[in-house]
């Protein structure tokens, strides 16, 4: 099973960290086109509107409700009628998704209002509808790419649902350069709806057909299974999820700062989660089924094992965060400073930058946490807890807001995270009589010791290496200053990671290097 899991985790990690490097290349485009500008901020509030409907039908949550219902199937050799059941939610969830995004359309005007109510701009109000209304229709091809995707994790092909993501930012990116001129930032919404169409829909179509889909017009709105996934996705509708709620407040809240404060914590963001969606992501998507399996076994006790050994793996995010946070500016002026992204843009980002790396653990570690609720079939209880979490967090969102400006909402934003994936840990381990939990502290707490120790040597290390490229006359403000700096940082947080992670017996990381160094220089079969 370990191994599947490894397997089924490259394949998944590939594809997340290929879409990540892609999706950065996207907010690359984009920060060339418009910088940190009005009509990046416009374009980022277009996306709440489609994400709420993304939200009501639960279309992110597809593989982990309908995986256990269509896996029941599979192993009882009754694979017809999960593909029965896979199409009466289809048509029915389908079409009140429809219904929806008619309803989001109609109303666009009422509704931005509503979710963004710091925009007084009145031609940025207007960029927002026109591209919401040019978003919108993408929410079926995701929910419908959902499904799709469910059935073909069921039966454990990994390798096509793998290329939705990176298709769907290659038709942002597309859309962006081709239609820029003359649409502006709406080409980049153009690209949205493309490459939903052609990622999430038709590629999957294809997979799932070669994984023996069955579709029928079927309505039975009164099927026990139909029922019994509305009782378990009713609490992923109405609940708050965190990735859920960071996106809505994030703009929410940024809706009141001056223009270019939503660009700048979006950017923030995105950086961000390329260290989680490598670290995290694939590892949670991968070890799901793997998850559901042991729990439909009743094999709790090797349930926690899985959860703790991956949270600790995990874990290792957060000096890799502390090494993005000492090298903040010099990342955010590699990656964005160039074309309409200037110099002004570059510190206000940064600026955000260090407070929202707080919080990649969290992002990573909830991946997982969460998952282990889902294989038991327990939506309501994360649902429930999660929500409350996001509601008690919004004291953080204003106070930031107001006190901090975008880089409050960016600190808010990573204590809400920590906040919520901790309750929802703590409870999972009341809940489950884990008692490998206290190793998981410690070990995080070591964790942190060696991420403190390492960042004030790279801090220091840092201020000296950028005096050196200025004396050399390279300049800190240069792309090639930033870049020999990120080089020379990173070779010493290399080799005091791993020395450090020696001294203090943090064996993971001894434990990935034994095995980046089997994958490089693998042993040589000797004869007999």
């Amino acid at each position: 099973m370990f191994r599947k899991i490894g397997i089924a985790s490259l394949i998944m990690m590939a594809s997340v960290f290929l879409s990540r490097v892609i999706g950065l290349v996207r907010e690359m485009v984009i920060a060339w086109a418009g910088g940190a500008g009005t009509g990046v901020d416009a374009y980022q509030i277009a996306f709440v509107l489609p994400e709420i409907l993304n939200h009501i039908v639960a279309s992110g949550f597809m593989s982990v409700t309908f995986i256990p219902i269509f896996s029941r199937y599979l192993a009882a050799d009754r694979e017809a009628e999960g593909w029965r059941v896979f199409s009466i939610i289809l048509n029915g969830f389908g079409a009140l998704l429809l219904i929806l995004i008619g309803f989001g359309e109609w109303f666009a005007p009422q509704i931005i209002s509503i979710l963004a109510p710091g925009i007084v701009n009145p031609a940025v109000k207007a960029d927002a509808i026109h591209m919401t209304r040019i978003i919108l229709p993408a929410q079926f091809f995701f929910f419908t790419g959902g499904m799709l995707t469910a059935v073909q994790f069921a039966k454990e092909r990994f390798a096509i649902p793998a290329l939705a993501p990176l298709i769907y930012n290659l038709g942002i990116i597309l859309g962006g350069v081709i239609l820029y001129k003359k649409a502006g930032m709406a080409g980049f919404s153009w690209g949205v709806l493309a490459g939903s169409f052609a990622g999430n829909f038709v590629l999957q179509i294809w997979g799932a057909r070669r994984c023996g889909m069955r579709f029928f017009l079927n309505m039975d709105l009164r099927h026990p299974d139909l029922i019994a996934y509305v009782k378990l996705t009713l609490p992923l509708m109405v609940g708050l999820t965190m990735t859920f709620s960071t996106e809505f407040f994030l703009k929410f809240f940024g809706s009141f700062l001056p223009e270019g404060g939503i660009a700048a914590l979006n950017y923030s963001l995105r950086v961000m989660l390329i260290l989680v969606g490598f670290f995290g992501q694939a590892v949670g998507v991968a070890s799901y089924p793997f998850l559901a399996r042991l729990a439909v076994q009743n094999k709790m006790e090797e349930m926690n094992h899985l959860i703790n050994t991956t949270l600790r793996y995990l874990a290792l995010v957060i000096p890799f965060s502390v090494l993005m946070m000492v090298l903040r500016h010099e990342i955010i002026r590699i990656l964005f400073q160039r074309g309409q992204f200037d110099p002004a843009a570059t510190a206000a980002t940064a600026g955000v930058l260090v407070f929202i790396m707080i919080g990649a653990f969290a992002f990573a570690a909830q991946t997982v946490v969460v998952r282990g609720y889902f294989a038991i079939q327990n939506t309501l209880f994360p649902a429930i807890y999660g929500t409350l979490a996001a509601v008690l967090s919004l004291p953080l969102y204003y106070f930031g807001m107001q006190f901090m400006g975008a880089a409050g909402i960016g600190l808010a934003v990573s204590l809400a995270a920590i906040f919520q994936v901790t309750l929802l840990y703590v409870l999972w381990n009341r809940k489950t009589h884990n008692p490998q939990s206290r190793d998981l502290y410690y070990f995080i707490f070591k964790i942190i010791w060696l991420s403190l120790i390492l960042g004030v040597s790279l801090e220091g290390f840092r201020q000296l290496a950028l005096t050196a490229v200025r004396f050399a006359g390279i300049g800190e403000i240069t792309f090639s200053g930033s870049l020999i700096t990120c080089m020379a940082t990173g070779l010493l947080f290399a080799a005091l990671f791993v020395f450090g992670g020696h001294a203090m017996g943090i064996r993971e990381i001894s434990d990935i290097l034994s095995r980046i160094a089997g994958k490089l220089m693998p042993k040589r079969r000797t004869s007999p």
